[in-house]
C-alpha cells in the first residue's frame, strides 16, 4: 500500500516523495488512519520501524486541514510531543520540519540545557508544534509561559521509558493544564501490562496497534552474548574493534564517568571515539553526535538514556559493554542498529556478575542468545593494568601529600575543600543519583525523579 492510499494531505505526500519513502512501514500503514480519524492511540512496535513517522504523518495532515491551502493554521498550539530526553525531541523536530516542509506552520522544541529566552518566546508567540521535554516545559508552564487552551494534540513518545524515568508525576501537571477534549498518542519500543494501565488516566478509549510482540528485539539485529571477565571487557573491546567491520559501533556504558573513561582509554590506543551522557553541554552532545553521524568518530561511548532518540544510519554494531540490568533498556539499546529492515550486530559483554540479568532478559525475549567466543583473543589473560582504564588514570595521577596534621576544621583550606567535595558528592549520590532537569546541570534532589537525565 502506498503513502498516498493513507488519505495524507498532498503536500506531505510530496514531502515523502522528496525523502525517497515510497511504502509505509507496518507501523504507519496500522496507525495512521486511526489517527486520521481521530481516535487515541497506542502503538506499539521495534525500535527503528518507524514510529516517528506514524504520528507526525497523521498529524501534520490534520492540522494542514486547519486552514485553507497555501495559508498557516490560525496562531496557537495546536500539537504538543513530550520525548525523554532532549535528543529524542531534537530527531523528532528534524523529522516534522522534513514532511511539513510544504506547509506553513511553525516548529519549536522546549528542553534543557540551553537558554530559555528563545523557547519562552516560541510558547508566546504560539508555534504550531512544540516538541518538549517534560522537565523544561513544567518549568516555563510554572511561570506561566504557553497559552494551551487550543492544544487539539498530545503526543507521548517513548511513552514507557517516561514514565519508568519517573516522569509521570510531572506529566500530570502538565497534562491537567491541557484542555480535556483533545487527541492523545502514545508511542513506544515496549509498553508494559502495568504502565499500559496508566495510559487509561490520559486517554479515551484508545485504539491499540502492535506489530510484532511486544518483547521482541528488531528482527534484522543479529544478537550474540560474549561471557568475559569483567578485567577483560577493555581488552575485548580493543580485540573486536581490529575488525574493519566494525566501522560505525556504539557502545552502552551504566555510568557517565565509565563511560568518560572508556572513551579516553580508547582514544589513547587511536580510536576516534566521541562520548553521550548528561554530564556533556547540549552543544557537547551535538557535536558527538554530528561526529558519529560523519564518521569522525568510529565510535560513541553513551549511556541509556542519553542514547534514546539517536538516529543514524549504518550503525554496524551495538556493544553492551555494560550489560543492561533491565530488559527493556536492552531492546532500546541494540534497535540502534538493523533500523528500518537493515541489517546490524548486537554484542553483549556477559561476566559472571551479569547471568541472573541475561537469563532475565532470554525469558523476556523468548529464546537464548548465542554465545561466541572472540578467535584469537586470550581469555585466560590475567588483569593488566595497561589493558585498565581505570588503572591506566591512576597511574598517569600525581601523587599528593597531605599534611593532615595541618588541619584546623572546616575553615582550613584542604578541610574546606574536602568539606566542597563532600558537598558534591551527596548533592550527586544522595540527591537522586544526580539526576539533573533535562540533562541540563541542575540537581533536582532526591524527590524530584521526573526529570530529563543521562
Amino acid at each position: 500500500m502506498p503513502f498516498r492510499a493513507l488519505g495524507l494531505d498532498a503536500r506531505i505526500i510530496k514531502a515523502i516523495s522528496d525523502a525517497g519513502y515510497t511504502e509505509p512501514t507496518p507501523i504507519q500503514s496500522a496507525a495512521i488512519p486511526e489517527v486520521l480519524a481521530g481516535h487515541d492511540v497506542i502503538g506499539i512496535a521495534q525500535t527503528g520501524t518507524g514510529k516517528t513517522a506514524a504520528f507526525t504523518l497523521p498529524l501534520l495532515s490534520r492540522i494542514a486541514a486547519y486552514a485553507p491551502a497555501n495559508q498557516s493554521p490560525a496562531r496557537g498550539i495546536k500539537t504538543l510531543i513530550l520525548a525523554p530526553t532532549r535528543e529524542l525531541a531534537v530527531q523528532i523536530e528534524e523529522n516534522v520540519k522534513g514532511y511539513a516542509k510544504y506547509l506553513s506552520l511553525r516548529v519549536a522544541t522546549v528542553f534543557g540545557g540551553v537558554g530559555e529566552r528563545p523557547q519562552i518566546e516560541a510558547l508566546r508567540t504560539g508555534a504550531h508544534i512544540i516538541i518538549a521535554t517534560p522537565g523544561r516545559l513544567q518549568d516555563l508552564m510554572r511561570q506561566r509561559h504557553g497559552d494551551f487552551r487550543g492544544l487539539q494534540h498530545l503526543v507521548l513518545d517513548e511513552a514507557d521509558r517516561m514514565l519508568d524515568m519517573g516522569f509521570l508525576p510531572t506529566m500530570r501537571q502538565i497534562i491537567k493544564e491541557l484542555p480535556p477534549k483533545r487527541q492523545t498518542l502514545l508511542f513506544s519500543a515496549t509498553l508494559s501490562k502495568e504502565i499500559e494501565t496508566l495510559t487509561h488516566e490520559f486517554q479515551y478509549r484508545p485504539k491499540q496497534v502492535q506489530i510484532g510482540r511486544r518483547s521482541n528485539p528488531a528482527e534484522t539485529v543479529t544478537q550474540y552474548v560474549y561471557e568475559v571477565p569483567k578485567h577483560l571487557k577493555p581488552g575485548l573491546l580493543l580485540h573486536l574493534l581490529k575488525d574493519p567491520s566494525f566501522n560505525m559501533v556504539l557502545v552502552f556504558s551504566k555510568m557517565k564517568h565509565a563511560a568518560d573513561r572508556l572513551a579516553r582509554f580508547l582514544e589513547g590506543k587511536g580510536i576516534k571515539t566521541a562520548t553521550l551522557h548528561a554530564n556533556r553541554s547540549q552543544n557537547q552532545r551535538l557535536r558527538a553526535l554530528a561526529d558519529f553521524k560523519s564518521g569522525a568518530a568510529r565510535v560513541l561511548v553513551a549511556t541509556d538514556i542519553a542514547a534514546r532518540g539517536i538516529d543514524v544510519d549504518g550503525i554496524s554494531h551495538v556493544v553492551n559493554y555494560d550489560f543492561p540490568m533491565h530488559a527493556e533498556d536492552y531492546v532500546h539499546r541494540i534497535g540502534r542498529t538493523g533500523r528500518a529492515q537493515a541489517i546490524g550486530d548486537a554484542l553483549s559483554f556477559v561476566t559472571s556478575e551479569d547471568q541472573s540479568a541475561l537469563r532475565s532478559l532470554e525469558r523476556f525475549i523468548g529464546r537464548g542468545l548465542l554465545r561466541k567466543k572472540a578467535e584469537g583473543f586470550d581469555y585466560s589473560a590475567q588483569p593488566s593494568a595497561a589493558a585498565q582504564p581505570e588503572a591506566r588514570e591512576r597511574e598517569q595521577k600525581p601523587k599528593v601529600l597531605h599534611n593532615y596534621s595541618r588541619r584546623r576544621g572546616p575553615s582550613s583550606g584542604d578541610g574546606g575543600a574536602r568539606s566542597s567535595q563532600g558537598g558534591s558528592r551527596s548533592g550527586g549520590g544522595g540527591g537522586g543519583g544526580g539526576r539533573h532537569r533535562d540533562g541540563g546541570g541542575r540537581n533536582s534532589g532526591s524527590g524530584q525523579r521526573g526529570r530529563d537525565r543521562r
